[in-house]
């Protein structure tokens, strides 16, 4: 058995599109540009609606002839049921892959190092019938895994919330269950800083409201990691400031949560956050720079 321990990511999914109008197909849809992937390269991206709100995201990467869609396994169907909507006469299949290919991560640097070491983010090599990829939004959080399911036999397993915990930790929101769908805006959840869009590539779907939030650096509200201090309260839960509710709860592990919060909750001085019985503590992480919006205009 190979010693590099992977977690399993059954709430993962795989949809494969191919023909020969594929690439271009998502180049006008999704937020990144689909001229970086091929059989090295992987990205991460988004399908917004038109208004710029969040519906899927997902990696990317190249295997032969087909690109392969990592993403929620549970919203597999809408995802590929959306993109049928644009497809119009678009020479371009689109199907079901994930029982040719199971995902997995080997998280942290320790994980990348077992796969690919020094890779960059996005850095992709076949194996074993399938790929490997650095992942493309930050180095730290080590290799992900899209092989066909006996491939994965080899390897040491650890828990699935191993990966989640660093996930969570390092302030990466993942899918629906931290990304509101149809609420929140695409930089509110930091897909600029994880290199989830790409400003240079041209239009796509939603790609006006992206552009103009950017330009005018209007985003007063993020998801942010928090530490917990207290009984954790279940997603969904408003996050509160001196009686005036300023952001919900997303997902946990242990001490540690994603918030959707206003940025002018941290500013210098603001109230103690509270949801539930349980208080909050802000832990920006290293690769956010954040600006801090005046309070009196923070009422969007």
């Amino acid at each position: 058995m190979d010693r590099t321990r992977i977690c399993l990511l059954p709430e993962r999914g795989v949809l494969a599109l191919g023909g020969p109008e594929a690439r271009a197909f998502l180049q006008g849809l999704i937020t990144n540009d689909m001229e970086a992937v091929d059989s090295t390269h992987a990205i991460y991206a988004a399908l917004l609606t038109p208004q710029g709100k969040f519906l899927f995201d997902f990696f990317i990467v190249q295997a032969g002839e087909e690109f392969l869609l990592d993403c929620e396994a549970g919203r597999l169907a809408d995802l590929a049921r959306r993109l049928g909507f644009y497809r119009l006469r678009a020479k371009v299949t689109i199907r079901d892959a994930s029982a040719e290919y199971a995902v997995a991560a080997a998280p942290g640097p320790e994980g990348l190092a077992g796969f690919i070491p020094d890779a960059l983010p996005g850095t992709t090599r076949a194996q074993d019938g399938g790929v490997l990829f650095a992942d493309p939004r930050l180095a730290a959080m080590g290799a992900r895994l899209l092989l066909p399911p006996a491939a994965l036999d080899k390897y040491e397993k650890a828990p699935t919330e191993d990966y989640h915990r660093l996930r969570i930790q390092l302030g990466l929101a993942e899918g629906a269950g931290d990304i509101a769908v149809e609420k929140y805006f695409l930089l509110e959840a930091n897909f600029e800083e994880l290199n989830g869009v790409d400003f240079k590539k041209g239009c796509y779907v939603g790609q006006e409201l992206v552009s103009r939030m950017k330009h005018r650096g209007v985003v007063r509200k993020r998801i942010l990691p928090v530490t917990v201090d207290g009984p954790c309260p279940r997603p969904g839960t408003p996050i509160m400031a001196a009686g005036r509710e300023v952001g919900l709860l997303h997902s946990s592990q242990g001490t540690r949560a994603l918030a959707f919060l206003r940025l002018s909750a941290l500013a210098p001085g603001a109230p103690a956050l509270q949801s539930g019985d349980a208080i909050l503590t802000p832990a920006l992480p290293a690769w956010l720079n954040l600006a801090f919006p005046e309070t009196e205009n923070d009422q969007d």
